[in-house]
This record gives C-alpha cells, sequence and structure tokens, in this order.
C-alpha cells in the first residue's frame, strides 16, 4: 500500500533530507487523528514546488508531531498539455466534482466563470468561503493522484472579462456545433476549454467565444452534465496530446 500523501507547503527542501522537521498542524492532524497513523509509519511529503519526499513519522506528542525526511525524489506527474478549465460556477457538488477530477485529469488550472445561467454566488465572505473550498479540493486530489504541484483555482470571473483577457487557443464545448474534437488539433500553447452551467451556455455567451476565436465542438450525441462534460474533454485531450498515449 502506498504511503499516505501529505500536502506541506512549508519551507522544506532537499537540503533537509536526514534531518527531523515538525509537520504542520493540519498535517499532523490529519494523519494522526483522522488516518491514526502511528510513529514508524511511511508518509510522503510534497510542497507543491515540484517532487516528492519519503518520510517517516518520527514522535508524536501532544504539540503535533515530527518527520524524519528520508529522501528527495524530483519526479513529476504533470501533464505536458497546458489546459485550463473555465468552469462556469455550478452548484455545490457538480463544482466540487469539476474541480476534483480536473486536477487528477492535468489540468494546469481552472478558471471559475460567471455565466447568465451560473449557480449564484452570494458575494464577499461567502464566495471568498467557496474559493477556499475549491482549493483545497484541489489540494486533495493532488495528495490523491500523485501530483506534486497544486494548480491554481483562481477566483470567479464574468465570463466577458475571462474571455478578454484570455491570451492563448480555446474551445467551447456546445452540444449543437457541427465539430466534434476530431476537427481539433492540439497545440503546446496554452488552451482553455470553455464548460458551461447547468443550464448551458447562453447563445450569445457561445457566440461571444467564437468572436474571441474559440471553436465550438461538441461531445456526441449525447448532452453531458456540466461536472461530466470538463472530465470527458480533459480526459480526451490527454489522449490525443497528452499523457494518456
Amino acid at each position: 500500500m502506498a504511503a499516505p500523501r501529505f500536502f506541506a507547503p512549508f519551507d522544506l527542501t532537499p537540503a533537509a533530507v536526514g534531518s527531523e522537521i515538525a509537520l504542520p498542524d493540519a498535517v499532523a492532524h490529519h494523519a494522526v487523528r483522522v488516518l491514526r497513523l502511528a510513529a514508524g509509519a511511511a508518509i510522503t511529503l510534497f510542497t507543491g514546488d515540484g517532487g516528492e519526499y519519503a518520510a517517516t513519522i518520527a514522535r508524536i506528542d501532544k504539540r503535533g508531531a515530527t518527520a524524519a525526511i528520508l529522501h528527495f525524489d524530483p519526479v513529476e506527474r504533470e501533464s505536458p498539455l497546458a489546459v485550463t478549465l473555465a468552469q462556469a460556477v455550478a452548484a455545490n457538488d457538480a463544482m466540487d466534482n469539476a474541480v476534483r477530477k480536473a486536477v487528477e485529469l492535468g489540468a494546469a488550472a481552472i478558471q471559475p466563470v460567471v455565466t447568465a445561467r451560473s449557480a449564484p454566488l452570494a458575494g464577499g465572505e461567502r464566495t471568498e468561503k467557496r474559493l477556499a473550498h475549491w482549493r483545497q479540493i484541489a489540494v486533495a486530489a493532488c495528495e490523491q493522484c500523485g501530483r506534486n504541484r497544486v494548480p491554481p483555482v483562481a477566483a470567479p470571473i464574468a465570463l466577458a472579462e475571462w474571455l478578454a483577457a484570455w491570451s492563448g487557443d480555446g474551445i467551447v464545448l456546445d452540444p449543437g456545433a457541427v465539430s466534434t474534437l476530431s476537427s481539433v488539433t492540439m497545440s503546446p500553447g496554452p488552451l482553455a476549454v470553455l464548460i458551461g452551467p447547468e443550464g448551458g451556455l447562453a447563445e450569445r455567451e457561445i457566440a461571444a467565444a467564437t468572436a474571441r476565436g474559440f471553436v465550438a465542438v461538441r461531445l456526441g450525441p449525447r448532452v453531458l452534465r456540466t461536472e461530466t462534460a470538463g472530465t470527458a474533454i480533459l480526459a480526451a485531450f490527454q489522449m490525443m496530446g497528452g499523457d494518456f498515449r
């Protein structure tokens, strides 16, 4: 069984190999209180800067836990594709799943966008809490899938504002489009895929994306749920030009 992986965003470098460090409180709590790991248990730590550290839990006391750093592995598990998922804000579970699966499938970044039919955002502190929640989901997905770099989840932005700022190529999913993924040529540069919310993108929003240079494509004859659509197209991208080949 693989050692549990923990995101530890603190000052840990390969120079720490052979030393003992105090685990961040959140990591210590998860390892000791949630997973019930004992002293001597193997764990893996990653800081988000690339690579990972094999370690063991050295000591546990009332103040927390320490880890013995055994060695550093510079392994990278990032996709060669630089795909940004522009996901229209969806209802809680759907949005959580969209973020989680995007991370697992190698998305380089996730940009929540506000569209005409998006799930409502309360604004202010509640929006900040949702954003923090999505970012924590991204961290947990990296812990699970083996990524050592956490893809950024940006603050929600109006679709028109994001389209105006985006400088790479783009694809917009449209169930009524004529073109399919077979017409798409994967390029090494930045690529965005725009996914509508539960009610889909409005026609004017699809038109705005295509006017910006996005290619409208459909994913077969069936209409997919918003969280399924992102999963499906990211998996297809990885097969077409990524690391599924």
